[in-house]
């Protein structure tokens, strides 16, 4: 397992009353692809700027390759930060660009045209050097961005939303490259998105933010198909969640419906949350289903249909490769091993009642 690079440790920051980060801990290992993902406000930028020496913590630290660099400034840490507008100088050539900062730390004339080159044919951008950014698109000026940042040699790069300016197509395409960028230049790469899919797409670990606190830590499959909470579940991807009651042991009324699931240890007719993605639920023959329901919505997505089902009075979301037109009587079926089964929070309302939309 690589060896741990960066280590925040009780990172507290607030403006004014705003309390963005609260005592905040994480660990980040060498040449790992860290995604910081959660909704506007969550403090991700902030911890990203922390990291990058803009921003000093209230209280806490960060502690890189061993050493507190918690109050280094930004030109003498081993991070360099990726813009989402570039922040690039629109009066000089690409190569002027690339160089600007080698020029700054003296480096001479020679090695500075070699990191351009191998810079340039890194981002695939070979040819560009006399060119000016204003003649380049959003995808090329951004990798000109990350060029100039990799020519000073980071152990990590640091990426504050970077594709968030770039249409669907290129975003898509970029995501791929910023993954092949990773793995060549062999560094860790530190991400900010609000973006589920590309978090999910990138990322080796993702770190789910909400308030200014972590949810949830775990690979994109773990966050995924094991939701830690309904806010994470109902923030990564789309999800039915339930207010339910848990029987007993593998038994969950979810609705006025029991279903068989695999969970245990939450107690007998206690109120938990019920999460169950709408890939895992089964249309099928009405009375071959736990619960009977009719098709009152349908969508075509591409690669699936997106249906929503009326069922004992709550609408259920489901995807499938069948088309069920609206309408259509069907019973809903869901696999035990597909029903997540999550502890409430204790600051809420402990009667159990139907869907959260």
């Amino acid at each position: 397992m690589p060896n741990k690079l960066i280590d925040i440790v009780g990172v507290s920051k607030s403006y004014g009353d705003n309390l963005v980060l609260d005592d905040l801990n994480l660990y980040i290992r060498e040449n790992e692809f860290l995604t910081l993902l959660g909704p506007s406000g969550c403090g991700k930028t902030t911890l990203l700027r922390i990291l990058g020496g803009f921003e000093n913590p209230d209280s806490g630290k960060v502690i890189f390759d061993g050493k507190d660099i918690t109050s280094l400034a930004p030109n003498k840490r081993q991070l360099n930060t990726v813009f989402q507008k570039y922040a690039l100088f629109t009066h000089m050539t690409i190569a002027e660009n690339i160089a600007f900062g080698l020029k700054i730390k003296g480096k001479s004339k020679s090695y500075i045209d070699d990191k351009i080159h191998y810079a340039l044919k890194l981002v695939n951008l070979e040819g560009y050097q006399n060119r000016y950014p204003d003649s380049l698109s959003g995808g090329q000026q951004q990798r000109i961005a990350i060029a100039r940042a990799i020519v000073n040699e980071p152990k990590v790069l640091l990426l504050d939303e970077p594709l968030g300016a770039l249409d669907l197509k290129l975003r898509q395409d970029m995501q791929y490259e910023l993954i092949r960028l990773k793995n060549e230049l062999g560094i860790t790469f530190i991400y900010v998105t609000h973006d589920q899919e590309e978090a999910l797409t990138m990322s080796d670990t993702i770190v789910v933010m909400n308030q200014g606190y972590i949810q949830q830590i775990g690979t994109p499959e773990d966050i995924y198909n094991e939701p830690e909470n309904a806010f994470v579940a109902d923030f990564i991807g789309d999800s039915n969640i339930f207010n339910a009651i848990m029987v007993r042991d593998k038994l969950v009324n979810i609705v006025g419906a029991e279903f068989p699931c695999v969970d245990t240890g939450f107690g007998t007719n206690k109120p938990v949350d019920a999460v169950i993605r709408p890939e895992d639920i089964d249309l099928v023959k009405p009375e071959e289903g736990t619960l009977k329901g009719v098709v009152t919505h349908l969508i075509f997505k591409g690669v699936h249909y997106e249906m929503e089902v009326l069922a004992n009075n709550y609408e259920w979301l489901v995807h499938s490769t069948d088309m069920f037109p609206v309408g259509t009587e069907v019973g809903i079926h869901v696999d035990p091993f597909d029903i997540q089964i999550m502890k409430k929070p204790e600051s809420e309302d402990e009667e159990a009642v139907g869907i959260e939309e």
